[in-house]
């Protein structure tokens, strides 16, 4: 036999072993970080070089959203791959019931014998657990998650406690801790799934002061949409929540450029740690086989339309970043970009997916390696943006498609009536025109309308029947009249 046939048929048999081995799985997320702080997603003036190679050695996401934009009710979404009213879980709603955390895509890969470790902020808790305020640890091989918010400062945060010493500041110390789950996969020769919830760049504001140089005395550009004047044609409802009051309290109005600084100093620090994870890899030579998710739980206003924070169904909180690298794939090194409508609730299934395991029938998400395969595909029609948090005027269902957002502002009194929003994503990405009431978008609004009505009729046959969701069935409904719909009246102070 020739060399050339021998050489032919030991790269077969290589290539086909490779293509069969399970990869490493790396799933990073942080925590209130908006599309416009990575210089990938045409921010010139941040420093984001391990995000910006990320993103450019596998493929940017532009329309990836998050189907609940407060991080509790966000990570549980991640978790579970499904929407928020089947998970039951959110801040003044209830924990996760431990049914639902049994289908969770940390506990499947363990059960298929991968290596799994979590580190961060992990965001919920979950029910009947005898854990350390319910949180899961006895779930993963290695655990350095922490309950509540957690602390930038890595001595108080108990399971990461042994990093303060050589990275005081938290966000380095989630990157030593990849590091060191990476060094015991490989001496396990097992496949790992690490995932991080980063706490930056969540406040309080409390960047590590080894990077303080980085965006000393910079000036930022506002956006086209910054202020009170650009958020004029918007609900009253979205009006009557922190994140209308935040503009000033916040201080995104009188010292913007600062505060701007402060926000990406945070998030810097991350692609230092993302730096370090990479290097990690490089150095025990497994790169070529492990696929890296970076995003975010939600988005950050940063004084759009004049307001701040997140929750709301504006692009600045509920869209974020999204960089897949798989360095199997097709689409790997190409500087490629996916237009498809994504969201958090397909992380899990694209997990499982990548893992060989098969992803339970409940999951609402869908798997997103055909993306990585054809970056011009398409993965679905619609998704939905909840928020069921806070004030209660702001709390509605949206609908988006991949050129439209319509949102339903359901709640009604004396001062304000029931109305909807109306957005052409594709010509007007920073929402500033309310076609609602434009007479030329009326087949396109009763289009999305009957979207709506589909995603509404789902939560009313597939709410859990705990934790206060029911009746969002009935609050949501356009076609019952305010006055018919039961709910405490809220106090709330005019902004």
């Amino acid at each position: 036999m020739c060399k050339s046939v021998v050489f032919g048929l030991l790269v077969a048999i290589a290539t086909t072993g490779y293509a069969q081995s399970k990869p490493n799985i790396i799933y990073l997320m942080a925590d209130d970080q908006n599309v416009g702080s990575i210089g990938c997603y045409g921010n010139p003036e941040v420093q984001t070089p391990n995000m910006d190679r990320l993103g450019h050695d596998g493929l940017i996401f532009d329309r990836h959203y998050n189907t609940t934009s407060i991080c509790m009710a966000s990570r549980a979404n991640v978790m579970t791959g499904m929407y928020e009213y089947k998970t039951g879980t959110n801040f003044e709603h209830g924990n996760m019931k431990p049914e639902v955390w049994a289908k969770s895509y940390p506990v499947l890969l363990r059960e298929a014998g991968y290596l799994t470790a979590f580190a961060g902020k992990f965001g919920f808790e979950i029910d009947g657990l005898n854990q350390t305020k319910g949180l899961p640890e006895n779930d993963f091989d290695f655990w350095g998650g922490g309950p509540g918010q957690t602390s930038y400062k890595t001595a108080s945060n108990q399971s990461m406690a042994k990093y303060a010493e050589d990275h005081p500041h938290s966000t380095l110390s989630y990157g030593a801790f990849g590091q060191d789950v990476i060094k015991q996969a490989v001496q396990q020769d097992k496949p790992f799934c690490l995932s991080i919830s980063f706490k930056a760049p969540h406040r309080p504001v409390t960047p590590d002061p080894q990077f303080d140089a980085v965006y000393a005395g910079k000036r930022f550009t506002k956006p086209d949409n910054f202020g009170r004047e650009a958020g004029q044609h918007l609900s009253q409802q979205s009006k009557q929540g922190r994140q209308y009051v935040r503009f000033a309290e916040w201080e995104y109005d009188s010292n913007y450029d600062a505060v701007m600084a402060k926000y990406y100093q945070l998030v810097y620090a991350i692609d230092v740690s993302l730096g370090m994870i990479r290097a990690e890899l490089d150095a025990q030579g497994i790169a070529d086989n492990t696929v890296i998710i970076y995003t975010s739980d939600n988005g950050y206003i940063c004084g759009a339309h004049g307001y701040g924070s997140k929750v709301l169904p504006m692009e600045e909180s509920a869209r974020v970043p999204l960089l897949i690298f798989d360095p199997r794939s097709p689409s790997a090194g190409k500087k490629q970009r996916s237009s498809a409508l994504t969201g958090n609730i397909d992380f899990a299934p694209t997990i499982l997916e990548l893992a060989g395991v098969s992803a339970p029938q409940s999951m609402d998400g869908v798997s997103l390696l055909p993306l990585l395969n054809d970056p011009a595909a398409d993965v679905r029609e619609q998704l939905a943006f909840i928020n069921v948090w806070g004030a209660l005027p702001t709390k509605s269902l949206t609908c988006l498609t991949k050129e439209w957002k319509y949102t339903y502002w359901w709640y009604g009194d004396a001062e304000m009536e029931p109305t909807e929003e109306l957005f052409h994503l594709k010509t007007d990405p920073l929402e500033m025109k309310n076609l609602s009431r434009d007479l030329e978008s009326g087949d396109v609004l009763n289009t999305l309308r009957s979207k709506y009505d589909e995603q509404l009729e789902r939560w009313k046959q597939q709410a859990v029947s705990y934790n206060d969701y029911q009746q969002y069935g009935v609050l949501f409904d356009r076609t019952i009249p305010v006055d018919q719909k039961q709910f405490q009246r809220p106090k709330r102070n005019k902004p």
